[in-house]
């Protein structure tokens, strides 16, 4: 007799095959697939209940032809695992550099160096050694010039193990998202527990090309590998930007449109910056500094300053010259920067006693034709709700890439979303499109920026007519019933990484006493002694390093709106309700 049982996931009815392969009288299937995606009919589901139930010798076939289909759909809606099971996937940490301006801040440091940065940076928020990340996958498009592997160049430059299996990823600018969603679905099928992903692009360090071949008579031309690379579509032969004004005319979308859409776009980041609402996920890049000058931190994005209001509507149009809709200031800009993530399956982050920031729900890509690639958004975004169960009324917050003002206003039309929760901090048109990083800047945002409880998603559209899109939820921040013994009174707990005669140590616990007196436990962990060597090796040059219930909160100095937030956050129970 073979059992069959049924499961209820995330208030939606799974089923999937596991990993027996011999269908013998005591073979047990696990479900795991949306029933309504297999090919059974109502007769046979009207049987499957809440528990388990026998499947006689005549419903032998139809329990094989389960297994069959389960094992074939790969790819479209089915979660296959060897082991039988889905891991649920959480977020533990979340980072990236500020975003450079073209030849600007960040120039002179590679993409590769950048993407140290960030992962070096989310490997110490995460509170884990370096050692334990079993797996990388890092996105990048212009990798020209960079050398082999450019995402095992920025693992072994962040100082993680050699062992580190490390993989880089081009889907244009969904390469950073794709990149989450990969190493997302790695964890998903339990073959790693720990797992490093993010985007990383130097737009200012892109070669310019010379092809192979004899050199005719006269001069040579070169090819500019950023707009070869990056920012042309093969198959028609043009810009990108000529995609966008194509989509512009299709949906009769105006300049107009499109310039009220950029200078908002402007005014919500410089908004957001005011607000100190990037705070959270910025990780500060030193610059060394030349010729005996001091090195030079960079620890704020540039481009949302480099507008000029006044002179918004006279801009030229760019790639259309007559009724072109398209201009350089309601287009996104050439930039450098990196972001990182690091993701473990539920139980990875409870054995580490790491404190989860987010978990996936779910993602999706979609493809269209290449010139309609613009739109690509507003298929993937459908499908990824469905796959999920979640409305579109019930996110809080919509991150859709700025690739283009066209991008954003095109899609929250074919989506009716409320413009009010899209792109609330900004977007590439004022932060900057580091095109392999941005899809992984999405992802690092969202997971800061929602509020316990609530359900964000981030969509981005790609060259060759193509778009990933994520679903997470943010987590509250409770005790857990590891830190329950080690805090006072009910209060929230500060654990501080530190070492004896550290001076800064002691003025940041000065600032705590002097600014939140009475709202917080503290416990301090000495990194120097023997039980803490973990902590030495990551935290050596970083002390004071601080975190809030498990989570990582700052470090080098007191984060004291980012603490007081926070603090509120834990304080008022209807904020995780909102």
């Amino acid at each position: 007799m073979c059992l069959v049982s049924a499961a209820s996931v995330q208030e939606q009815s799974y089923v999937a095959v596991g990993s027996h392969h011999t269908l013998s009288d005591d073979t047990r299937i696990n479900l795991i697939k949306p029933r309504q995606c297999l090919p059974f009919s109502d007769s046979f589901w009207s049987n499957c209940t809440y528990t388990d139930f026998s499947i006689t010798a005549c419903n032998f076939n139809m329990v094989l032809k389960l297994a069959q289909f389960a094992g074939r759909a790969i790819g479209t809606r089915a979660h296959y695992s060897t082991s039988g099971k889905r891991h649920d996937v959480v977020i533990v940490a979340a980072t990236r550099t500020p975003i450079g301006s073209f030849q600007s801040s960040l120039s002179s440091l590679s993409a590769t160096q950048l993407g140290a940065v960030a992962v070096e940076s989310a490997v110490k928020q995460a509170g884990i050694g370096k050692e334990d990340v079993q797996e990388v996958y890092i996105g990048n498009v212009c990798a020209a010039g960079l050398g082999q592997a450019p995402a095992r160049q920025a693992v072994i430059f962040a100082g993680l193990p050699k062992s580190t299996i490390c993989t880089t990823v081009n889907k244009v600018c969904s390469s950073g998202m794709k990149s989450v969603m990969l190493g997302a679905q790695t964890l998903m099928l339990g073959q790693q527990d720990v797992i490093v992903a993010g985007g990383m692009e130097s737009m200012s360090n892109v070669p310019y090309y010379l092809k192979r071949g004899s050199t005719p008579y006269g001069g040579v031309s070169l090819i500019d590998g950023i707009v070869f690379d990056g920012l042309t579509d093969v198959y028609n032969k043009f810009h990108m930007g000529n995609c966008a004004e194509n989509t512009a005319k299709q949906m009769g979308i105006t300049r107009k449109d499109q310039d009220e859409f950029a200078v908002r776009s402007y005014q919500r980041s410089a908004a957001a910056w005011a607000a100190k609402a990037f705070e959270a996920e910025i990780t500060p890049v030193r610059i060394a500094g030349k010729r005996g000058k001091p090195d030079v931190v960079v620890s704020e994005d540039e481009e949302y300053r480099r507008v000029n209001f006044d002179k918004f509507g006279q801009l030229a149009t760019v790639f259309q010259r007559e009724n072109g809709t398209v201009t350089a200031g309601n287009a996104s800009t050439l930039n450098d920067g990196a972001s990182a993530v690091v993701l473990m399956t539920a139980e990875a982050a409870e054995r580490f006693k790491c404190k989860p920031l987010a978990r996936i729900v779910g993602f999706a890509d979609a493809e269209t034709d290449p010139i309609d690639f613009p739109i690509a958004p507003a298929l993937a975004v459908p499908k990824l709700l469905q796959q999920t169960g979640v409305r579109k009324e019930d996110v809080a917050m919509w991150e859709i890439n700025e690739a283009f003002s066209l991008v954003v206003v095109a899609n929250q039309r074919k989506l009716d979303v409320d413009p009010e929760k899209v792109n609330v901090h900004g977007g590439a048109v004022s932060l900057g499109h580091p095109i392999g990083m941005s899809g992984a800047r999405l992802v690092t945002h969202l997971t800061h920026a929602l509020k316990p409880g609530q359900v964000g998603c981030a969509s981005i559209c790609n060259g060759g007519g193509g778009a990933s899109s994520i679903l997470i939820e943010k987590l509250a921040n409770p005790i857990a019933p590891w830190e329950e013994s080690r805090r006072t009174a009910g209060k929230p707990l500060l654990t501080l990484y530190t070492h004896d005669h550290c001076t800064l140590c002691d003025e940041l616990v000065e600032q705590l006493e002097g600014q939140f007196a009475g709202r917080y436990a503290l416990e301090k962990v000495d990194i120097t002694r023997k039980e803490n060597v973990r902590f030495l090796r990551l935290y050596r040059y970083d002390i004071p390093v601080l975190f809030l219930n498990g989570q990582f909160l700052c470090m080098h100095r007191l984060n004291a709106d980012l603490l007081q937030k926070r603090l509120v956050e834990l304080e008022t129970p209807s904020s995780k309700e909102e």
